[in-house]
């Protein structure tokens, strides 16, 4: 679905005389990013944690331990809840979401039934989660807040998370009425309410603490 802003963006496009000129041009440019992204799916390695951007190809650099810890103790509350209630599948790490331009690959995605019963094996594409996890790190803190965020809410993933694992700040953004993401709480101590995993409520804190990270985890295996 288109927003607003989209809609605003055609309308002044459309009010200029050379915008016939202008989506040639683009188009152009278009085709031969894609070639550009097919040699990309080509080449890239399952050892490599890569990312094609608006016709730019991104290598990540090894993540630091606080980015790794997060992201373990975040996976395995979910995974192990989505497993319990056999909701879907979680994504980590190297799992590749193929949107209409471009491709990320996500700290941690989660798929509802509908989409993860048509997964295969050896399938290495995956279409827009319903759930998109990012820690932040000092490299890729500008994508996750600028051209992901916006992708992601074009593609109507439900829900958007960003981590800071050094400030242990988690932000939760969700689609509302109009099809754009709205901060629904930004903070490091509470409750989390996950919409799209249904039932999934964990303390925030658990995020970035060892110790309340196992107590979540046994309160989730006895549900």
């Amino acid at each position: 679905m288109i927003t607003n802003h989209n809609k605003q963006l055609i309308n002044e496009l459309l009010a200029l005389p050379d915008a016939p000129v202008i989506l040639k041009e683009i188009n152009a440019i278009l085709e031969e990013e894609r070639t550009r992204r097919n040699t990309f799916y080509n080449n890239i390695s399952e050892f490599e944690k890569a990312e094609f951007i608006n016709g730019e190809i991104i290598i990540h650099s090894p993540v630091k331990k606080e980015h790794n810890d997060v992201t373990g103790s975040l996976y395995q509350l979910l995974n192990t809840y989505v497993k319990k209630k056999k909701l879907g599948y979680v994504g980590y790490e190297k799992i590749m979401i193929s949107l209409s331009r471009n491709d990320y690959e996500p700290d941690i995605c989660f798929f509802q039934n509908e989409k993860a019963q048509t997964f295969k094996k050896g399938q290495s594409l995956f279409p827009a989660p319903d759930l998109v996890i990012e820690v932040l790190s000092t490299k890729t803190a500008g994508n996750d807040r600028g051209i992901k965020f916006s992708d992601y809410q074009a593609h109507q993933i439900r829900e958007y998370w960003i981590i800071d694992p050094d400030k242990e700040i988690l932000e939760q953004y969700r689609l509302n009425d109009q099809n754009e993401y709205e901060l629904i709480l930004k903070a490091r101590k509470g409750m989390l309410d996950c919409v799209p995993v249904n039932g999934f409520k964990i303390e925030i804190e658990a995020v970035f603490d060892e110790d309340k990270n196992l107590e979540e985890l046994l309160r989730i295996l006895n549900l």
